[in-house]
């Protein structure tokens, strides 16, 4: 008799879902071992089914998978099992939003089956922070337009390879890589080689504790980059968090 190895278990967050029938749901999976994957979660809306409890957005789960199967125009796998994976609750407020920014940026700007094991990790430890502060949406920003090559080396001006000035400001431009400014416009070279640093450590603290010293500087950079990228269609989120915050003001 040929025995069958049992489906493998590996962590994963649901960055979107919809209805595919009366009692199912296709999901935007953000896995770390296979990347961005199309699951089928048969049952998942019957009153009774557990995973109603467990397939919630912004919460570490683990799933195991089928192998791919043709549905809807495209590879769909079938859900065989998911678990709460533990960590926070669902965040609330101002974080809540920022966390849903977070899938948009992944599910447009990840390509399916395309596994990024550090950009799983550091997605996962950004929800963790989610509350701390914009710091931590530019950091994560960054991290992702990394990973996804979209990001010039920050040390170095991208014409000339000449090393950065820290004294000196530069502009990054989506076509051009770091270059100087023609006035004072642009970010402190001591800034770009600091977040370079933290960049090829890998680490997501250091990368946060960076974004700190200018924010409004970066924010604006970085937004131009990623409209550049997004093909200048912009981002429900980020419009509805805008909205939210001016009524908030009124």
């Amino acid at each position: 008799m040929r025995l069958t190895r049992p489906p493998a278990v590996q962590p994963a967050y649901v960055l979107h879902q919809h209805d595919w029938s009366e009692t199912s749901l296709i999901l935007d999976l953000f896995t770390r071992e296979s990347g961005r994957v199309a699951v089928a979660a048969k049952g998942a809306k019957r009153p009774y089914s557990q995973l109603r409890a467990v397939l919630l957005p912004l919460q570490r789960i683990s799933v195991s998978l089928s192998k791919p199967a043709k549905a809807e125009g495209g590879e769909v796998q079938t859900l065989r099992t998911a678990e709460w994976g533990g960590g926070a609750t669902l965040p609330a407020g101002a974080a809540l939003f920022s966390g849903y920014y977070l899938n948009e940026l992944l599910l447009k700007l990840l390509a399916r089956h395309d596994p990024h094991a550090p950009l799983f990790d550091a997605y996962a430890d950004t929800l963790a922070h989610l509350a701390a502060g914009d710091e931590v949406l530019r950091a994560f920003e960054l991290k992702l337009l990394a990973e996804l090559g979209l990001l010039p080396d920050l040390s170095v001006v991208t014409p000339t390879q000449a090393a950065v000035d820290p004294v000196r400001r530069y502009l990054l431009s989506p076509e051009s890589g770091v270059i100087p400014p023609s006035g004072e416009a642009g970010l402190p070279g001591a800034l770009l080689i600091q977040l370079q640093a933290a960049l090829l450590h890998g680490s997501m603290a250091a990368l946060r504790q960076a974004c700190t010293a200018e924010p409004q500087g970066l924010k604006t950079t970085l937004r131009g980059l990623l409209l550049y990228h997004l093909g200048h269609q912009p981002l429900r989120t980020r419009a509805l968090m805008v909205d939210v915050q001016q009524l908030l003001d009124t």
